[in-house]
């Protein structure tokens, strides 16, 4: 198979930032998504409606130069503060898609987050109530657990209670890197699901340590042992329709990643669509990325498939050295390599 068209796919978890920023992020995104969940880790965050339609209008002027142009669905972030009255606003505008689940402190702008899950139990009953989704960075911030063994325990100590108090609940396990979060979105029936992202399938934790450190591997949640890759490339390509694309693409200029503490993120909104296809045919599975990229985030998350195609065909192209981020550079992932998939056809603007 030389050629594949798919249903064109959307991006449920994506950082396109802020500012300057948006003017690339938002052309690499608009090359061939659809829709896409813009997450909400701002300074200052995203933390209600208004600060959401804000955040909104400032990515759709953003795309006004681009050839076509994506629909951002928004998210709140939240905190300790956010109030029943938020959730119940967010629920009326179909445009705001969730609520992001940060344990203060866990990655990128999480300063803001949850310190107790269970003193917004009273917030998660009303998501509940009115249905909306809760998406969650599933990692626990105590020092004493390793960060190898993070998000397990977030499942076990936190996650699970979650799903069996609010069992109506939709959530959504964000960015999973372990076989523990296959089996437990397995386990946990419809209404839970995760996503899974380009990098984690590609890499394993010998990629970014063996030979040297490399920095522009470094994400939270952090690339775990091989094992935990070969789980996630079981999810993506396997039957369970649980689990679906989420890039968790993330700029960081190359100075900030390049640095004595980088910063956690890898960008892929360049070609994660190309990334997918280069793993889905690696195991042979190419005949289920539609279902993967395309089907069963809209089918999740209640909104209508996309109506249009994209196209990719098999071919060598080099991904650029950098790209531009505003005033700066940000170096993406597989930055000079030989990339063997490539979308050609990304459908009218």
């Amino acid at each position: 198979m030389d050629t594949l068209t798919l249903i064109r796919p959307d991006d449920w978890h994506s950082h396109l930032r802020d500012g300057s920023a948006l003017t690339q992020t938002s052309a690499d995104m608009a090359r061939y998504m659809g829709r896409v969940i813009v997450m909400p880790n701002l300074v200052p965050a995203v933390t209600n409606a208004r600060l959401a339609a804000e955040y909104r209008q400032r990515i759709l002027r953003s795309m006004q130069t681009t050839a076509r142009q994506f629909d951002p669905l928004m998210t709140l972030y939240l905190t300790d503060a956010t109030s029943e009255a938020d959730i119940r606003e967010a629920a009326e505008i179909d445009w705001l898609a969730a609520v992001k689940l940060y344990p203060a402190g866990a990655t990128t702008n999480s300063d803001a987050g949850v310190n107790s899950l269970e003193a917004l139990y009273p917030i998660l009953a009303t998501m509940e109530e009115v249905d909306l989704p809760l998406l969650v960075h599933g990692e626990v911030t105590d020092q004493d657990v390793d960060i190898f063994d993070r998000e397990a325990a977030f499942i076990g100590e936190h996650l699970a209670p979650i799903i069996d108090r609010f069992p109506k609940l939709r959530v959504v396990l964000e960015h999973i890197t372990t076989r523990d979060a296959v089996d437990f979105v397995k386990s946990a029936g419809p209404r839970v699901a995760a996503t899974i992202t380009a990098h984690h399938l590609l890499l394993n934790r010998n990629d970014m340590l063996v030979g040297g450190i490399k920095p522009h591997y470094y994400c939270l949640p952090i690339l775990k042992r091989r094992q935990h890759q070969e789980a996630l490339r079981g999810a993506a390509t396997g039957e369970d329709r649980s689990f679906f694309i989420g890039t968790d693409s993330a700029p960081h200029e190359q100075h900030a990643k390049e640095s004595a503490c980088g910063c956690a993120g890898v960008y892929t909104a360049h070609a994660s669509l190309e990334f997918y296809a280069e793993v889905f045919d690696e195991l042979a599975a190419l005949d289920r990325l539609e279902d993967f990229a395309s089907l069963r985030g809209p089918d999740f998350y209640g909104r209508p498939r996309n109506g249009d195609t994209v196209q990719l065909r098999r071919v060598d192209w080099t991904v650029p050295a950098t790209i531009p981020l505003g005033d700066s550079e940000l170096v993406p992932l597989r930055a000079g390599e030989t990339l063997h998939w490539q979308v050609v056809d990304a459908g009218a603007p």
